[in-house]
Order: structure tokens, then sequence, then C-alpha cells
């Protein structure tokens, strides 16, 4: 009997690590120290509730069917300080709002390819890409990426074929966290622009990128519509998660055929949350400035906790955004790792498994720790924990 797509897809791997907290019991000296899930923890903040609830009770037509593509306020509003961030120029008509960054993904891969297409994925990859393209009867080639977890555009370029339609990106990476150079986004770009395929960009966590100014040049090219398909979220950047308020940056046309997928899959991104990302764009830049300061230093608390594993042979590979991308000590697979460090050690973090194709040894090696939910004190706590596991 054959496998329908979804039953050959893997299970989510976020709700698959929940349950192995089934049956273990935390106790408040040793409470669980869950870093298996990228997303804020925290409610968004009381200026952007009240904004919120101000809609949900002053405006009827938030309660409507919206335009398919997104408010155009919030479409402009996106346009022109993404434009602003890179230095470059984008129309509104370039942008649409998805229910979610995945969502966006998943309306690209609709619109580019067909039965048997192939897409490129660095690995370590984002394991709801994998899934989708899996979904898509679309094959996911893998890229393996060298011990700095970044890509090689020759290496892709040998895995290009007459099937191939994009290559996708993610940066700063999930689950690697490491930010590509800029010119290295430029080279892949000027790759799939001379092979005529898309690069599909995923910047969900560019608010949280260590760097000042534009991460690279691709907008400032007057014609990056042709080859770019940008992707974003304002999950992250102001606590939206649950509002699933994603968008998509590409040329109109491609919008268009964009615009067939949305309307048949949700009608209309929630209107609710997309008030909220516009509030939050136009309000919360203070914010936000200091949410980046603080995921940045929770990020050098990780740097700084490194010595209390170092010796122990854990080796550090990846760390930005949200993610540390860790490679562990122990003779067994991270498979059979992170289960027993929610026993043994009160951690609920992710193996690399799940992360690589299942030919891949290198994830049988790996953890991804996301950090963003723990503060200084947490970072040294969850270290500590992961040395006494080490030492026993």
């Amino acid at each position: 009997m054959t496998l329908t797509r979804t039953a050959a897809t893997f299970p989510p791997p976020v709700m698959e690590a929940r349950r192995w907290l089934e049956g273990v019991t935390f106790t408040a000296d040793r409470p669980l120290i869950n870093v298996s899930q990228a997303a804020p923890v925290d409610p968004p903040p009381a200026p952007l509730r009240q904004a919120m609830a101000d809609v949900a009770l002053g405006n009827d037509e938030a309660h409507l069917y919206g335009p398919v593509l997104g408010l155009p306020e919030l479409r402009a509003e996106l346009a022109a300080q993404t434009a602003a961030h890179y230095a470059g120029t984008i129309n509104a008509d370039q942008v649409c709002i998805t229910s979610g960054c995945n969502q966006a993904f998943a309306a690209a891969i609709a619109m580019l390819c067909s039965e048997a297409d192939e897409v490129i994925l660095p690995t370590p990859w984002y394991f709801n890409h994998k899934m989708w393209l899996d979904m898509s009867g679309v094959t996911s080639v893998p890229l393996a990426t060298g011990p700095d977890l970044l890509p090689d555009p020759a290496a892709a370029a040998a895995l290009i074929t007459p099937r191939t339609r994009a290559i996708a990106l993610v940066t700063p990476n999930n689950p690697g966290g490491v930010e590509y150079p800029a010119e290295l986004v430029q080279a892949f770009f000027d790759l799939a622009r001379d092979k005529s395929i898309a690069l599909i960009l995923d910047e969900t966590y560019r608010d949280f990128d260590s760097r000042s100014g534009p991460p690279h040049a691709l907008f400032q090219d007057p014609d990056w519509q042709d080859t770019l398909i940008h992707l974003y979220s304002f999950s992250k950047a102001y606590r939206l998660t649950g509002h699933r308020v994603g968008a998509m940056i590409s040329s109109a046309a491609r919008l268009a055929e964009v615009e067939k997928f949305l309307d048949t899959v949700a009608i209309c991104p929630a209107q609710l949350g997309q008030h909220a990302a516009l509030w939050g764009m136009q309000n919360l830049k203070q914010w936000l400035a200091g949410e980046r300061d603080e995921i940045l230093a929770r990020r050098a608390a990780i740097t700084a906790n490194m010595h209390k594993l170092e010796p122990l042979g854990w080796k550090l590979l990846g760390l930005g955004g949200y993610f540390a991308y860790m490679q562990h000590p122990f003779a067994e697979s991270s498979a059979d790792l992170a289960p027993r460090l929610v026993r043994d050690a009160g951690i609920l973090t992710l193996p690399g498994t799940m992360f690589c194709p299942e030919s891949d040894p290198s994830g049988a090696s790996q953890l991804r720790i996301a950090f963003a939910n723990l503060d200084a004190d947490g970072i040294g706590e969850l270290f500590d924990r992961l040395a006494a596991v080490s030492q026993a």
C-alpha cells in the first residue's frame, strides 16, 4: 500500500520532543529548562495588546475577510521599512502578508514547483521546510555544510539539475544560528540568477542579527525581484507567534500566483494580527531595539559559559539569532541523548538528527539549543547541568 505524503513525512519535531516529558517529574529545585522551541514565551508588550483590544472593539472590518495578500497599510509599511533596512528599493505591490512565515515558504514552493521538482536545502536544515517539500512531492536536495555551518555556493552549483527550482537559505540560521556573510548571500544570489532559479531567503530572525547596517545588498540590485523571494516573520519581533503573521517579498507577477495558493488555504491572513504587526512597526522601534540587545546579551552568555563544557568535549558550532548549535561528546546518538537529558538533567532540547537526512551521520553528534527564553542565570544553570551529565 502506497503511503500518503503526510504519512511518509516525519512527525513535527517539537511536538515529538514534548512527548518525552510524559511521566517525568520536575522539582522546585530542578525545574524543566526548555530550550526546544524558538518562540517567545511572553505575551506582546502591554501597549501592543491595548492596541489590539482597541482594534477588536472599535474596528468592525477587522472581524471580516480582508484582502488575500494582506492589509495594504501593512504591506506598504513593511515595504518601506525593509527597503530602509537593506538600503534598497521595494514597492508595496511586491509584498504580501501570510499566516506565519511557514505559510510564506509553503506558498513560495506551491508557486515555484511541480511534482518531482527539486529544492536545495543546506544541512542542518529547518525541519518545517523539509516537511513541506515532502508533503508537496518536491525533492529536498541536501547541501552539506562544513564545520562553520556555512554552505558552499560551488557545492550547491554541482547539485543543480534541470529539475532544480530554488535554493532555500535561512539567515541568521535555524538551526545553526550562524549569520551568513553578505558576500556568501550575494554568491548564492548570483548563482541562482545565473541558473535561472529562485533564491528563497528566510530572514525570520533578522531583527536579532548582531551586525549593524544591511546584512546583504540583494535589494540594492535593480532586478532583485527576478531571482529573490524574501521571507519574514513578525512573530519573534513582536511576540505574535499565536497570531500567525508572516510575509513574502517578491515580484508582483509571482505574488499574483501566490495569491491563488493563499486564497485557497486561508482566504486571508488574520486581521487582528496584521493590525498588531502594523502598530508594532510604527510604534515599537525602541522597544524592539531593547529586545535585540537582550538577545545579544544572552548570546554572549552562551559564549561566556562554554568554558564549562569545552574541557568535557563539547564544541560550539554555531551561535546567533535564537540558537546555539552544539556538538556533544557522548558515544550515543543525539536521538537517544536528547530524551535522556529530560530524565537525567531536566533539559528539553532537540537532537541534530531532526535537522539532517537519515543518511547524514553528523546529526547524531549535535544538539540545538534555543536559548532566547533563558536569561543569563538560566543559561549558566543550563551549562552547569550539561556539565554534570557529562562528568557523570
